[in-house]
């Protein structure tokens, strides 16, 4: 059984309905009727005036009732290109402490994208407050790690990861005009779909589609786009400039009402000449090359509009463009498309409906490429018909846009829950001091999301149906860092010496804030962590309590005459190994450290260390015999006090040398070193110093001889 579809195009200038006849191998136009509006009660594609519009529609309903004698209830319509928004939108994640490892990572990425350009949308469309949008589709242009462009960004690992998306937008008063519209003219909404998509259905078929593609429907308000690539519909888009400015133009420069104007375009188009009669009444006879020239610089905005448009979307030319719609029978299009797209001028074509596979016409259809969308419509909207669907997310009811697969993604972005807020945060990082330096201690990563399916856990990309129940919640929020000293420092070098013939253990001490601690003690914020390790003789004395070693270890020092003296003879000595060390020597394993402590030494000691001499000495001859003359010429004093040179000395104490009055040896003083029994002698006494007769006050020379007899 053959079935039979009505199908309406809307569109700014006129309505047309027809009837199409659907069989298992092919589809036939059975009739069609167009009318005009009669009023401006659609400006761009968009009804302005329900009640105008619903009029239209009615009639032109009627005519084909009364002419078929059938009932209409149900029809298929198309929503306008021209209600389509696109963002483009970056959005950046800092991946340091997260990377994305999962795919299921980069698709919450590109959703937090698509909701940062519905944010934008709303933005820019602050001023109607009354328009929401759906986003019926987004495409990813390019993925970025660190500002390079990079194919996936599945495990890679950098500090700042990229996105790039296109997302396509449907406000949802375009629907509700409609469905008001065809309410008034009694009829139903059987399927819906988009202009677009109307035309690219009947032109490329999905085995086509895998071409880069664009095609472009130019009609009396706007021209709408849409482009193939891999396999799928890409995206959509739409300008502000079509067939009307072409007429416009004309209307300006041969002075021409618009009407006339319309006619002049259609007729010439056709028949590549027209009489036109201006509005002074001037008849004039023009031909197609002439009009052509005339409005050149209308063509060339409407060429250069539809060009930037696709290169937006597209972000480089494509293979192919084909034109339909009636607009794009303007005079050297193709010729000014082709050159702004740097195309060769036999890739961009325009297509009428002979090109449309599998169609056959019961009615006659005027030719060329204005009736491609109207036919369109009928085969789009049975074959990929758009529908609403409703999905319950979180016990909240959520109505969707039906003009793709849904997904679980879709139902999120619809239900305003904030995607780049689903992962949980991750830990707080702890910031502390070791050994001076400032280290980072990163929390643990947060965790996914839980989605639920109808009670089944699933992933975003899931696809979903109508009356489906979703339920999410956040991930976990990961935890703050729990590393212990041990696990920050690793392993600790311990080994073993020898202090005076005890063994000994050197390791290093820990101390956190000040305080000695343990290698199990958990970090906290702020802490201050010091690993003081005993690699020297005077840190190993330290640690062990063996302070007053060093106290002794000091360089034995003494005044004399107020001038410093050291002497190290009498210091206590430090060895390592049977060698002197000092306070900063290395300690390696197995090192023996002794002290030897110093004696105290007499104050004649230390004279005789520093080559000091109290006494004076001369040799002489008494009698044939050496004698050896000695006595004292200088004094020691301490804080005025005359010492004795077995006098015990300490460090730091003062000494002062003073000199006795006596210099130099005189006969008399060789008496303190001989003996003469004087109550022995009888008769006189001789005194001789080198033979020759001498007193007791003569001056002695070393070696002298002297004789008493």
């Amino acid at each position: 059984m053959n079935e039979y579809i009505f199908a309406l195009d809307i569109g700014t200038r006129s309505v047309v309905g027809l009837i199409l006849e659907q069989t298992d191998e092919h589809y036939k136009l059975i009739d069609y009727v167009m009318q005009e509006h009669e009023e401006r009660s659609m400006l761009d594609g968009q009804i302005h005036d329900v009640v105008a519009v619903a009029k239209v529609i009615h009639q032109v309903k009627e005519k084909l009732e009364l002419k078929h004698t059938i009932k209409l209830t149900k029809v298929c319509v198309a929503a306008a290109g021209r209600a389509l928004k696109t963002k483009r939108t970056t959005i950046t994640k800092n991946i340091e402490q997260h990377p994305l490892i999962e795919k299921e990572d980069i698709l919450f990425l590109e959703l937090s994208a698509v909701q940062q350009a519905q944010h934008d949308l709303a933005l820019e469309e602050a001023d109607n407050l009354s328009t929401h949008y759906y986003c019926v589709g987004y495409s990813v242009i390019q993925y970025k790690l660190d500002n390079d462009i990079i194919g996936s960004l599945i495990d890679q690992q950098g500090s700042k990861a990229e996105v790039e998306i296109i997302a396509t937008f449907l406000p949802k008063v375009v629907v509700e005009s409609l469905l008001s519209a065809l309410q008034r003219a009694d009829l139903e909404m059987e399927a819906l779909t988009l202009e677009p998509i109307a035309a690219i259905n009947v032109l490329i078929p999905t085995s086509m589609r895998r071409l880069n593609v664009a095609l472009v429907d130019i009609g009396a308000g706007t021209s709408d786009i849409a482009l193939t690539d891999s396999g799928t519909i890409a995206a959509y888009g739409m300008v502000p400039r079509a067939g009307d400015e072409i007429t416009e133009a004309i209307s300006d420069h041969y002075l021409l009402d618009f009407k006339e104007a319309e006619r002049v375009k259609k007729e010439i188009t056709g028949n590549n000449e027209s009489i036109i009669t201006d509005i002074l009444g001037f008849e004039e006879k023009i031909l197609f090359d002439e009009l052509a020239q005339a409005i050149d610089g209308a063509i060339e905005k409407l060429a250069d509009a539809i060009a930037q448009e696709i290169l937006e979307l597209n972000t480089k030319a494509p293979k192919a463009v084909m034109l339909v719609g009636g607009g794009s029978l303007t005079p050297n299009l193709t010729i000014k498309l082709a050159e702004k797209l740097q195309l060769p001028v036999n890739r961009v074509a325009i297509r009428g409906t002979d090109a449309i596979p599998n169609l056959k016409f019961s009615a006659e259809v005027p030719a060329g490429p204005a009736f491609i969308t109207p036919i369109g419509i009928a085969i789009a909207a049975k074959q990929n018909p758009v529908h609403y669907i409703s999905v319950t997310v979180n016990d909240r009811a959520v109505r969707l846009f039906d003009m793709k697969q849904l997904t679980v993604g879709d139902c999120l972005l619809a239900a305003g829950i904030h995607i780049d807020k689903l992962y949980g945060r991750p830990g707080m990082a702890y910031i502390i001091s070791f050994n001076g330096q400032s280290i980072t201690l990163p929390g643990t990563y947060g965790k996914a999301p839980s989605i639920l399916l109808n009670g089944q856990p699933i992933t975003i990309e899931e696809p979903i149906k109508h009356g489906d129940i979703l339920h999410v919640e956040k991930g976990e929020n990961g935890k703050n860092p729990i590393v212990t000293i041990e696990e920050l420092v690793g392993e600790v070098n311990t080994f073993t010496v020898y202090l005076n013939e005890r063994k000994q253990y050197v390791k290093p001490s820990i101390e956190v804030n000040g305080v000695k601690s343990n290698l199990d003690y958990v970090l906290k914020d702020h802490d201050k962590v010091n690993v003081i390790e005993s690699k020297t003789v005077e840190d190993f004395l330290i640690k062990h309590n063996r302070q007053d070693i060093l106290t002794e270890l000091y360089t034995f020092k003494i005044y004399i005459d107020g001038e410093v003296k050291e002497l190290s003879d009498f210091s206590t000595k430090l060895l390592v190994n049977g060698k002197v060390a000092k306070n900063k020597t290395v300690l390696q394993p197995g090192n023996k450290i002794e002290v030897v402590n110093r004696q105290v030494p007499t104050i004649g000691n230390v004279l005789h260390a520093l080559s000091i001499e109290l006494d004076q000495s001369m040799s002489i001859t008494y009698n044939g015999e050496p004698i050896l003359l000695n006595k004292q010429t200088i004094r020691v004093f301490q804080q005025n006090k005359e010492r004795d040179i077995d006098d015990l000395l300490y460090h730091g104490d003062k000494l002062e040398l003073r000199s006795t009055e006596e210099t130099g040896f005189i006969f008399q003083d060789i008496f303190r070193h001989i003996s003469i029994d004087l109550s022995k002698v009888k008769g006189s006494v001789d005194i001789k110093k080198n033979g020759k007769p001498t007193t007791f006050f003569e001056p002695l020379e070393p070696n002298d001889e002297i004789t008493i007899n």
